[in-house]
């Protein structure tokens, strides 16, 4: 049995049909993206659902037997971006690849409370960034041309991601994407 203690920025939930068991996906601070199992967190009296609903920064103990799952966590905070974002931040990550630089990006555009834990990180607060995000990951939206017309002079200022690819505004308005799938990254 490993057992994996860390901050964790909750990325998404997932209900099960009739189980009172739901799965989250975590990026956490030292190990990148996990998906864990939450046994009991939807009744009434669990004492997890409250500090793992989307968008929360929360310090996790996740064990892995025969696969993750949240054994406690303790809510501090929120990031100030949409679920949806969130999700399709979910969607990019690779799980187990620790991304320093991206939680930098998204705990300093949390609202935390201060603690003795995090004081510091109270006062950096700022906007979260695709633009950013993406040049981390290996996607910098600077420079990038659209992948449909090829045109340099139009700027890429849409990140399609099933596809991980570029669009200008022109090509993505025409085309028939879903409008969760796409993101939009100025590289201007």
């Amino acid at each position: 049995m490993q057992e994996y203690v860390t901050r964790a920025v909750v990325l998404d939930k997932q209900l099960r049909g009739g189980d009172a068991d739901a799965r989250y996906s975590f990026f956490t601070e030292r190990y990148g993206k996990i998906a864990a199992k939450a046994k009991s967190s939807r009744k009434i009296v669990s004492k997890l659902a409250g500090h793992l609903e989307p968008g929360t920064v929360a310090a996790v103990r996740i064990i892995e037997t025969y696969g993750a799952q949240v054994i406690d966590a303790l809510k501090f905070g929120r990031v100030k971006i949409p679920i949806a974002q969130l999700a399709a931040l979910n969607s990019l990550l690779p799980e187990w690849q620790p991304e320093a630089e991206l939680w930098n990006e998204l705990v300093q555009s949390a609202s935390i409370e201060a603690s003795a834990a995090n004081a510091g990180a109270a006062g950096m607060q700022k906007n979260f960034s695709w633009t950013n995000a993406l040049a981390i990951l290996g996607w910098d939206p600077y420079g990038a041309v659209c992948a449909h017309c090829n045109l340099l002079n139009r700027p890429a200022r849409y990140f399609y991601i099933p596809r991980q690819e570029f669009f200008c505004t022109s090509c993505a308005a025409a085309s028939r994407f879903g409008r969760d799938a796409l993101i939009l990254a100025d590289g201007q």
